[in-house]
């Protein structure tokens, strides 16, 4: 018995529902999911390094690195102001700490890297319905989708 294509299997549809999440989220939820994958992405580095898989470790924070960098990137900085400011210093600063840790195996700044990815997260994810619906996520610092 194989177990390799049932997990295939698996991983098939996890990747099906995550496009079908995609496909419908509002902005808010797009960068709810982005700030997910990377606390997801760069715990799993953290594990990584804490098992001695360099080769893992460095394919999960490139991978990290490029969700920060996107939600980086969605920053509008003029609609946002001071917030904007603020969120692409951390995210900066976050992309330093991943690199610090890359190259010296270094499981603590990647754990500092996460507390200050959930403390965005917990911000994002506290915003009201209200502005979540109304085009509210510009009045944060981010870019509407689209």
């Amino acid at each position: 018995m194989s177990y390799g294509k049932k997990s295939s299997g698996v991983a098939k549809y996890g990747k099906v529902a995550a496009e079908s999440e995609v496909a419908y989220a509002s902005p808010h939820r797009l960068v709810q999911m982005l700030m997910e994958g990377a606390l997801d992405k760069v715990a799993t580095a953290k594990g990584c390094i804490e098992r001695g898989d360099l080769e893992g470790k460095s394919h999960q924070l490139t991978w990290a690195m490029s969700i920060i960098n996107g939600l980086r990137s969605s920053l509008d900085m003029e609609a946002g102001g001071a917030i904007a400011v603020n969120l692409d210093d951390l995210y900066a600063y976050m992309t330093r700490r991943m690199i610090d840790a890359s190259v010296g195996n270094d499981p603590d700044a990647l754990a500092e890297v996460i507390d200050l990815m959930l403390e965005i997260k917990g911000a994002w994810d506290a915003m009201p319905e209200s502005v979540r619906n109304t085009g509210g996520t510009k009045f944060v610092g981010e870019q509407e989708a689209g």
